[in-house]
């Protein structure tokens, strides 16, 4: 088996086109259109995603849905960087929201940071 996408609902899709795209440097790799059932859909991801091994995140945009209760349940993404000092200031640089500065990880020396995106989905960097 192998883990081919996260979906996410988000209330803009060009906006969180640009965020996983301006901000992260991910690549967008296909969108759809499916008016006649009232959403759109944009799957983004690092290189060629599935393609190349790598997970997708599926942006689903349903028409006229502006905004969603995250819930409780929802933990975060993970993303590994070579360096999350540097990651935080490219990603502040690009306009993106740091929620927590690159640093250690309470209770050990693991560096990470959190990045939030425009819909509120939270992201964690770490620094491998």
């Amino acid at each position: 088996m192998m883990m081919l996408h996260t979906m996410l609902r988000v209330g803009d899709l060009n906006r969180s086109i640009d965020f996983y795209t301006k901000v992260l440097g991910m690549n967008l790799l296909r969108t759809t259109e499916r008016p006649a059932q009232k959403y759109s859909l944009a799957f983004v991801a690092f290189g060629k995603g599935n393609a190349d091994g790598q997970a997708e995140i599926e942006l689903t945009y349903n028409h006229g849905v502006s905004s969603y209760d995250l819930g409780t349940a929802y933990g975060h993404i993970a993303l590994s960087v070579p360096d999350a000092y540097a990651a935080c200031a490219k990603i502040k640089a690009a306009g993106g929201n740091v929620t927590r500065e690159a640093g250690p990880v309470a209770g050990g020396d693991t560096i990470i940071a959190f990045v939030t995106d425009p819909d509120g989905y939270k992201i964690e960097l770490i620094q491998r």
